[in-house]
């Protein structure tokens, strides 16, 4: 049986503790028709998630992230075998006790690209990079209005001036200095964001919000060639713009000739002061650590929204 997680206090000293979660998981396994198959924790992730033998994954979801596992679910219902890079199949979903929910899913076979990624030549990350821009087009392309009931925000509009309202304040308690918090509300103010609703179609598009290194898989015996692209519980619909954040950071980490790569598969060119504007107002904006992880030269937001979101 998993054990009651009700609080984050509950949760950070249950979350970590194997000799707690083990063996409710091998307990879920049983009932789904699995006992007996290893089962191998992976060491990543905000909730557990299992390698459940060599074809099946297990995630597990306290009652606290009860709307993220369904969310993932849906998501993935809705993507099996429709983008060029695979992602999980559901195989089982539901709830256990406690307010516990499980997502069973099919494993991708491989290896994660943040950890690979050293050793892959450079020709093959400019392919990498072609790949995933081919990817995300297709992703944005779909139409994803039948998973309007259960993604959100419903306005777009309305989820950038909450963002932009807390802007300064979110990046003052991650520890940003004033010389860069100074510079925010003049800068979003001229910035190229969405000044309304945004219409239906490819503007309002199923966006996975942190597609980067470390949710995809490649294959070093297939040439690496991605081999998958896993966790969907933060999805949402809205501009698409707003997904290139994560890949100018994370994917392609400044670097302009694999955004470059990148923007050309995916066929559209992106403004760069639009995707420094979205890096501030993120859900998971953390500036002073994209500082830090990425070392730019630049001081001021504009020379900054060049340099990381420029191409060349």
């Amino acid at each position: 049986m998993l054990p009651l997680v009700e609080t984050d206090e509950q949760g950070d000293a249950v979350l970590p503790d194997e000799s707690v979660l083990r063996p409710g998981a091998q307990a879920l396994c049983a009932r789904l028709g699995l006992g007996g198959l290893p089962l191998e924790r992976f060491a990543a992730g905000s909730v557990p998630v299992y390698a459940v033998g060599a074809e099946h994954v297990l995630k597990l979801f306290p009652a606290g992230s009860a709307r993220d596992a369904l969310t993932e679910e849906r998501v993935l219902a809705f993507l099996d075998g429709a983008l060029p890079i695979p992602t999980p199949s559901v195989r089982a979903a539901g709830a256990d006790v406690d307010g516990w929910r499980y997502l069973l899913m099919s494993r991708l076979h491989g290896e994660g690209l943040a950890g690979a990624w050293p050793r892959i030549p450079p020709a093959e990350r400019a392919r990498i990079a072609h790949d995933c821009g081919e990817a995300l087009a297709t992703l944005h392309a779909l139409d994803a209005e039948p998973l309007a009931d259960v993604l959100g925000p419903e306005d777009w509009r309305a989820f950038l001036d909450r963002q932009r309202a807390g802007a300064v304040e979110r990046q003052r308690e991650r520890g940003l200095s004033e010389a860069w918090l100074e510079q925010i509300p003049d800068f979003l103010a001229a910035a190229p964001l969405p000044s309304g609703p945004l219409p239906s179609g490819k503007q309002r598009a199923l966006l996975h919000t942190e597609f980067m290194r470390e949710h995809l898989i490649t294959d070093p015996a297939g040439g690496w060639r991605l081999t998958g692209l896993v966790d969907f519980e933060p999805a949402m619909i809205g501009d698409p713009a707003y997904d290139l954040v994560a890949v100018g950071l994370f994917t392609t980490r400044a670097d302009p000739h694999l955004l470059g790569q990148l923007l050309t598969a995916y066929g559209r060119p992106v403004e760069p002061r639009l995707l420094m504007a979205y890096t501030l107002l993120h859900v998971y904006s953390d500036l002073p650590w994209y500082l830090r992880e990425l070392k730019p030269s630049a001081r001021t937001l504009e020379a900054l929204a060049e340099e990381w979101f420029g191409v060349a």
